[in-house]
This record gives structure tokens, sequence and C-alpha cells, in this order.
């Protein structure tokens, strides 16, 4: 968590972003633990908390959209040729993609709340090729009540908390 306070400080905005999006795509960045801790900068006036939970919703969709696009461009191949390696035989991942695609929307929007499952849905809907219009739809949606609670729950936990202050 230091590197992220540091980065935060340093470069404020676009930190959030990029921590926020790299996150998604995979990296190991708390995305919880970040949303919440610029939500309580927020409440203590070092950030503005439109701004940022605009940035937090922006850094999250564009990590999605990357892992949507490397799973369409590359996932079926790597599945393929590791998956067996990983106990995701041919068989197996067919009946994911078939589960995927009757349950998709809903899968996405609550694995967004879900941390490590959020990041393995993205690839997965790029994997089976979902259309790239529903995708976005239902990463819209999930994304900003996702950046929307986590920002808020840090804003009003800091401004209500007075250890914090």
């Amino acid at each position: 968590m230091p590197w992220m306070i540091e980065m935060i400080s340093q470069y404020g905005y676009l930190a959030i972003f990029a921590l926020l999006a790299l996150g998604i795509i995979g990296l190991p960045v708390p995305d919880e633990l970040l949303t919440l801790f610029v939500g309580y900068l927020s409440s203590v006036m070092v950030l503005n908390f439109t701004i940022t939970v605009l940035v937090c919703f922006i850094g999250s969709i564009t990590g999605m959209l990357i892992s949507y696009t490397i799973g369409l461009r590359l996932g079926q191949p790597v599945i393929d040729k590791f998956g067996k390696w990983v106990g995701l035989t041919p068989k197996r991942f067919a009946s994911v993609k078939k589960w995927f695609s009757r349950f998709g929307n809903w899968t996405i929007f609550f694995a967004y709340f879900i941390p490590g499952i959020r990041h393995v849905t993205s690839y997965i809907s790029g994997i089976s090729a979902m259309s790239f219009r529903k995708f976005l739809l239902v990463t819209l949606a999930s994304a900003f009540t996702w950046s929307l609670l986590f920002v808020s729950i840090g804003y009003f936990a800091g401004a209500r908390l007075p250890i914090l202050k």
C-alpha cells in the first residue's frame, strides 16, 4: 500500500487511472483498497469526489476493454495450448463458454464485486466472442456502480471516523 500512496501523491488522478486499469487487467493492485483510499482522500478534500469517481470509472473500463481485447485476440489459442496444464480441457472450457453465453451479462455485473473473478470475466467475454456492444453496456453499468460504491464507502467512512483525521 505505501507504494500506491506514493504514486497517488506524486501523480494524482493519473496514478489512480493507471493503477485501476492495470489492476483490472490482472496485475497485483488491490482495487478495492485503492478506491476506498481515494474515497477517503476525497472526504478530507485532497481529491474531488466527482472527479475521483469518474477517474475510477474510466480506469476500470479501460482495464476491462484491454482484457476483453486480449481475450478476443489471443485467448483461445492460449487456452488450447496451455489450458490442459491448469485443468482446463477443451471439453471443460466448451461448457464454460456455453454457460457464459447464457449467463454472461449477469456474470460480468456481479463478478465486478468479487476480487479475482472480476479480472477473469473480461478475458472469458473476449474468448467467448461476446458481442462487444453487449459487453460494453454491461461493463459500463457494473464499473460505474462499483466505482461509485467503493469511492462513496471510503468517502463516508473517512468523513465519520475521527481516528482518520
